[in-house]
């Protein structure tokens, strides 16, 4: 995967991922990015990005002509193209299985009051949201998006079946974990997890992920009762 992000601040990438698992990534060249500076392509000598917005308000505006010139010099026909938005799409583990198969992708990342509506109608781009509250940026976003999405390319992760059990996946969230020692703090781990029955084991991991979900996440537990 081939990811470009448009950014007026191309100094926080490639961030925390030049270490551990998506470093080792990027050297097998699983994944690779490039981080586009939006002012390269302003026209003026102050490198001017933004402006007031028509009809008055508070805040400034990306100016279309600036953002559209930069996509235009550095996005491929038929690429998506998606802006971090909080009016949009919201994002899920369904979306980023969907988008860990792009070969490339191009994120946008806001600042100000957003961009012109222009640029997203006539360039074809997508909003996503990462959650119901403002950042000062799209830049976090964009890391929170692309850790959920690198890591489910097949070769990333040391062990690609671990991706199977995680929440989400079946629709609930995941059920809880025990590791040595057997007995800390007076708490033990539950007998079943030391039978050795797998099929047992399945079965308590199950019930726990379905407790847990009922319990903290009404939502996904009325969407996964409507799947069974």
């Amino acid at each position: 995967m081939f990811v470009r992000i448009f950014t007026l601040y191309p100094d926080l990438f490639p961030g925390p991922f030049n270490v551990g698992i998506y470093k080792k990534a990027k050297q097998k060249k699983i994944w690779s990015f490039k981080a586009v500076n939006i002012r390269d392509s302003a026209n003026d000598k102050h490198k001017t990005v933004d402006d007031t917005p028509y009809g008055g308000g508070s805040g400034m505006v990306i100016k279309p002509d600036v953002l559209s010139s930069s996509l235009d010099k550095h996005v491929n026909s038929g690429e998506r193209i998606i802006y971090l938005s909080p009016k949009g799409q919201k994002f899920n583990q369904e979306l980023a299985k969907e988008l860990s198969n792009e070969k490339s992708i191009n994120f946008i990342c806001g600042h100000f009051e957003g961009i012109d509506q222009r640029v997203l109608e006539n360039r074809k781009i997508e909003e996503i949201s990462i959650g119901d509250f403002i950042l000062s940026g799209g830049e976090t976003a964009v890391y929170v998006i692309l850790d959920s999405i690198i890591r489910l390319i097949p070769g990333v992760l040391g062990n690609d079946f671990s991706k199977i059990e995680e929440s989400f996946e079946n629709g609930l969230l995941e059920y809880p974990h025990y590791t040595k020692p057997q007995k800390w703090e007076g708490k033990m781990v539950p007998e079943v997890l030391l039978s050795g029955d797998h099929d047992k084991i399945k079965d308590w991991r199950l019930s726990q992920s379905e407790a847990i979900t009922r319990r903290r996440r009404i939502d996904l537990w009325k969407k996964y009762k409507r799947k069974k």
